[in-house]
């Protein structure tokens, strides 16, 4: 293996035996800020709650500020006797790397970090700006990582014109699909009022199991709206049903509801709110809606930073990437705001949140020579100067 790209899978190894259970970074961004340190990068801490965040940037010639962002925790491990080897120490076993983190995202952020030194080695005097933005709170709340890294990039008039987040996105190898956008996230908890009683006098009480049946039926198989060329349509799925005392003789007093909406760019979450009580609105029932958003859909259209991705791509794997918007949430929805040229651009997410995660090992070596293509493609062409 070239070393620079052995170095690609020592560094993953170094970060994945850092034990990141969400929010705990774990040292592993004081890894990545020495690696970034050597390049010439400004480094900034930015904790905020009991989440670690990073900022560093190299500014160079005037141009366009490129960012890598990612994130260096992870989720729980679960049962360790149901890993082939323990998850925070990487294992190399044939073609696959293994280890909590191996593919989400530890992976993807060892391949920015060398893509990048292997650039500025041969390039020291680009145009435009490298930046990275890393938090340990991608997996968990997500309430004081990017989120906050971003209002702090906006209060300094830090403008980030495009940006690769790290996420893996892949189906089968790196390079063969890109995230140019994700679906909105909406949950709901809809609480269903009735009267308590004796399930023996059903007269003298109200049982709202029974008034939900109906309207939770239709709820979940309304059709809310058609997509568009970018999105599938917006869907609703419930998420989890309580009511009772636990008793077979109690009728409940209520019954509470918790749903989840992934919406297009076709609708809001004000819009889907008042659908939902247009549909209540025949049955009589007394209710209580509340709902929070925890992202909001966003598309970056094909423009320079997708251009230069499937450029790269195409270069490296020999492969023309797919372009999809389906999948959860990511922290590219913050930064997309800003009106920045966003994707998400990572290798295989066959294995991530599982056990015994891994990456193959060959996926992070082309991963590392995409990265590299894309900032050469950026920040060497006339146009950016």
């Amino acid at each position: 293996m070239h070393k620079p790209y052995s170095e690609t899978i020592e560094l993953a190894k170094a970060l994945i035996q850092c034990p990141s259970v969400t929010p705990n970074d774990a040292n592993c961004q004081a890894i990545l800020a020495k690696r970034l340190e050597k390049l010439g990068f400004s480094i900034y801490s930015l904790p905020f709650g009991d989440v670690q965040n990073l900022w560093a940037i190299r500014s160079s010639l005037p141009g366009p500020l490129f960012v890598f962002a990612g994130h260096t925790d992870v989720v729980p491990a679960g049962n360790l006797n149901d890993w082939a080897t323990p998850p925070f120490t990487p294992s190399i076993n044939g073609e696959y790397l293994y280890g909590r983190g191996a593919a989400d995202m530890k992976g993807s952020l060892a391949a920015m970090i060398t893509a990048t030194e292997r650039f500025i080695e041969h390039f020291p005097n680009s145009h435009g700006s490298i930046g990275f933005l890393i938090t340990s709170d991608e997996e968990g709340l997500a309430e004081n990582g990017t989120v906050k890294v971003v209002e702090y990039l906006k209060n300094q008039g830090i403008k980030i014109n495009y940006c690769i987040v790290g996420e893996p996105t892949a189906r089968d190898q790196a390079g063969d699909t890109i995230k140019n956008g994700r679906r909105g996230s909406l949950n709901g908890i809809l609480k269903i009022l009735g009267k308590q009683g004796h399930v023996a006098y059903p007269e003298k009480a109200d049982n709202p199991i029974h008034r939900a049946l109906l309207p939770l039926n239709e709820l979940s198989h309304h059709v809310w709206d058609q997509g568009n060329e970018f999105f599938p349509p917006t869907t609703f799925q419930i998420a989890n049903i309580n009511a009772g005392t636990g008793a077979t003789n109690v009728i409940p007093a209520a019954l509470e509801c918790q749903f989840n909406f992934r919406f297009n760019t076709e609708v809001t979450p004000e819009i889907l709110i008042e659908k939902i009580k247009n549909l209540l609105q025949p049955y009589g029932l007394q209710y209580a809606l509340n709902y929070t958003v925890s992202g909001y859909p966003f598309l970056t259209e094909p423009g320079v930073l997708l251009s230069a991705c499937t450029e790269a791509c195409e270069a490296i794997v020999n492969s023309t990437p797919a372009l999809s918007t389906n999948g959860g949430t990511s922290d590219a929805r913050f930064i997309a705001p800003m009106g920045t040229e966003v994707v998400e651009l990572g290798p295989c997410n066959a294995t991530i949140h599982c056990t015994n995660e891994s990456v193959k090992i060959s996926e992070l070596s082309s991963l590392t020579k995409i990265y590299e293509r894309v900032l050469q493609l950026l920040l060497l062409a006339k146009e950016n100067e």
